[in-house]
């Protein structure tokens, strides 16, 4: 895994990226969306703008307003790249997203919880998001077998009791790879997801087993999340 690339992914509102050198999310509309691809030739990337603009302005919308969009944001998406390769994460089927779970944590899960929390928290203090993923990469290698998904509920539970006792920032991302750190731990391994939504945009770190999105609030958690990198399987 290169820790300098971008990690991008589609969806039908456009499109996030994540630059690992920097930490930073971009969020693409629609019509931008359509450079990410767009071919480094001056010829070629005339002409991909050109029929980017003509799509667009079948659908309705002022032709040289898109065009002026077009070459601006291609600008932009150039400095952001410089030269670096896009890792796209293919769009899959969306996973089950299962609301908190109440159980109370077993003794054993509450040590490793701990430790994973501890790790992360330093980690997260310490280093830059791109060895933070290293470090989230590493500890998928260790020994074990995929969660299932009550057993991911019971590392989460115990992660947000350890939690309980620490004055700090304790959120999503913390929270996250709090979980997939002690799960590792314990033999059992949980993917770990960053991603982001659109229209408001947003990034959420999540963590999954067996395709089930485990522990969100329901209340304050808008779905679909679009991943755009998880750590734990093929995308490495």
């Amino acid at each position: 895994m290169s820790s300098s690339r971008l990690h991008a992914a589609r969806g039908p509102a456009g499109a996030a990226l994540l630059d690992l050198a920097t930490g930073r999310w971009t969020a693409l509309d629609p019509i931008a969306a359509t450079l990410l691809d767009l071919p480094a030739a001056a010829p070629e990337r005339a002409a991909a703008i050109k029929d980017a603009t003509a799509r667009w302005a079948a659908t309705g919308a002022d032709p040289d307003r898109v065009r002026a969009d077009l070459t601006r944001a291609a600008a932009e998406l150039d400095r952001l790249r410089a030269g670096r390769p896009v890792h796209y994460l293919p769009a899959g089927p969306p996973p089950t997203v299962r609301s908190v779970s109440t159980a109370r944590p077993a003794l054993r899960d509450r040590a490793t919880a701990g430790i994973g929390l501890a790790c992360a928290l330093l980690f997260l203090t310490a280093l830059p998001i791109r060895h933070v993923v290293t470090a989230a990469h590493l500890a998928a290698r260790l020994p074990g077998r995929p969660a299932r998904v009550q057993g991911a509920d019971a590392v989460l539970a115990a992660v947000r009791s350890a939690g309980t006792w620490w004055p700090g920032r304790v959120a999503c991302l913390e929270e996250s790879l709090a979980c997939h750190l002690a799960a590792a731990l314990t033999g059992r391994r949980l993917q770990w997801v960053l991603g982001a939504r659109f229209a408001p945009h947003a990034a959420h770190a999540w963590v999954e087993a067996d395709r089930h999105v485990i522990g969100q609030d329901e209340h304050d958690r808008l779905w679909p999340y679009l991943p755009v990198l998880t750590v734990g399987d093929s995308n490495a």
